[in-house]
């Protein structure tokens, strides 16, 4: 089944939550994240072998070897994002993407537009950090 929704359209508080139309647009909205997270890293693996060249200098030297590392715990990052985006392109698939893995309930529209990858409301993610806290404080 395929919905069309055009360009202008954003999920409102006032429609069904997780209508077809609602699951569809953060559907394209995490697949557009995912394509601009894999493009950036064919363009810095094209830039890292570009720049894989012997610098005589040691300074430029090491200056590349940092910039190097510093790129490279970027794309990780962005590994562990893009499993994330996949996770929660398999939550649409099933129905679960929109609702609190704590409580079952809806999480707000505006936090799935801020962060559509979210699997927690707001409320639940705050516990979470206020427990994460307590046990890092022991």
């Amino acid at each position: 089944m395929s919905i069309s929704i055009d360009q202008d359209y954003r999920p409102r508080e006032d429609e069904p939550f997780m209508s077809d139309r609602q699951r569809e647009y953060f559907r394209l909205k995490l697949l557009n994240w995912k394509e601009d997270i894999l493009r950036e890293a064919r363009e810095t693996l094209q830039h890292l072998q570009d720049e894989n060249q012997n610098h005589p200098d040691l300074a430029d030297r090491a200056s590349s070897e940092t910039d190097r590392s510093i790129e490279l715990r970027a794309r990780d990052r962005q590994r562990k994002l893009i499993a994330k985006i996949d996770s929660a392109l398999q939550r649409i698939e099933d129905g679960s993407y929109g609702f609190c893995e704590d409580t079952g309930e809806p999480i707000s529209l505006k936090r799935l537009e801020a962060r559509p990858i979210a699997t927690l409301s707001v409320e639940a993610q705050e516990r979470h950090e206020r427990r994460e806290r307590v046990y890092r404080d022991d």
